[in-house]
């Protein structure tokens, strides 16, 4: 059996999920498409808890999925496909999606990247963060935009770009004075209590 052929058996298994257990399919919809805010909202969470070491973590994040959409664009350009409903049949398509190049897979990049980063700082809650990208990724295919490789590309390209990043960030000192520097802006706008200090810090 051919790699190809590996990786639409693959698909198939997972994307007929949905046409045995119906129920699953508003779960697998949610996450396709909606689990982005809730990532997104979780991004602005850690940042606003005022931790030195939580708005690192952030920022490591969005410098490793520049670096990971980048990379993701660069392997798009040496091997690409259409999604799996442009070209096989039979296909549980459950949200509506346009037709173009399905590698690999961009919200797999960003919730790999994301998530990836937040477990190298935090484990405790970083397994579950892991846990939501696993999921997001098997989502996609279940509702027919993507095949295992597409998901297992992106997820790869976030391993990559993450642990760099993690290495990397915390050597630029010029980032350090910027968030400083921010921080002392944002202190006037919005007064940090000096009781709740130790809270937000904990955090």
């Amino acid at each position: 059996m051919s790699i190809s052929e590996l990786n639409i058996d693959v698909f198939r298994s997972i994307n007929d999920v949905g046409k045995t257990y119906h129920a699953i399919e508003p779960v697998a919809v949610f996450m396709a498409e909606y689990m982005l805010y809730v990532l997104i909202l979780g991004m602005v969470v850690y940042w606003f808890t005022r931790s030195d070491q939580n708005r690192m973590m952030m920022i490591q994040g969005v410098f490793a999925v520049v670096l990971a959409e980048v990379l993701g664009k660069i392997a798009g350009k040496l091997y690409s496909h259409y999604q799996p409903f442009a070209e096989l049949p039979n296909v549980n398509k459950l949200v509506e999606h346009e037709v173009d190049n399905a590698f690999p897979s961009d919200h797999s990049i960003i919730f790999f990247t994301i998530c990836i980063t937040i477990w190298l700082v935090r484990k405790r809650e970083g397994w579950i963060w892991l846990a939501v990208a696993v999921a997001v990724g098997i989502s996609r295919i279940m509702v027919g935009v993507h095949y295992p490789g597409d998901v297992l590309t992106g997820a790869l390209l976030g391993l990559i770009s993450a642990l760099i990043m993690h290495w990397l960030v915390p050597r630029l000192a010029f980032l350090k004075t910027l968030l400083a520097q921010y921080e002392k802006i944002e202190q006037k706008i919005l007064p940090l209590k000096p009781k709740s200090e130790g809270k937000y810090r904990n955090f």
